[in-house]
């Protein structure tokens, strides 16, 4: 696993504690710790275990003996317990674009009646 890989998994985890957990800090650790108490105990280990790892990757010498199965665990575990936070924030955004949508379609489609019902009736 290269370091590069570690640190685009520990990114996509730290944004999404962001989104929406609301995490502050200005890396992965400091914002686990902030959520702690929001996060299960399963993943809060999952997320420390990720940033201990990016910690690690920084070291060539190290990033070499980091073994990949537990650290991409890590990232699923994480992964599927803040992905589906927020789902109905995002649904409810979804519909009221939708709904907006429909709602500007059905004004245009009026304005054209409206407009060529004025030049027939010319």
């Amino acid at each position: 696993m290269t370091p590069e890989q570690i640190s685009r998994m520990v990114a996509q985890i730290s944004r999404l504690l962001v989104q929406r957990l609301g995490a502050k800090g200005p890396d992965l650790e400091t914002r686990v710790a902030s959520r702690a108490r929001l996060l299960p105990r399963k993943v809060r280990r999952a997320a420390r275990l990720l940033a201990e790892t990016e910690r690690k990757a920084r070291s060539p010498k190290l990033a070499r003996q980091l073994d990949p199965k537990p650290i991409e665990a890590a990232f699923f575990t994480c992964q599927k317990y803040l992905e589906p936070l927020g789902a109905a924030d995002r649904m409810r955004s979804t519909a009221l674009g939708l709904a907006s949508a429909v709602a500007v379609i059905i004004v245009l489609v009026g304005v054209c009646l409206l407009a060529g019902s004025a030049w027939l009736v010319r």
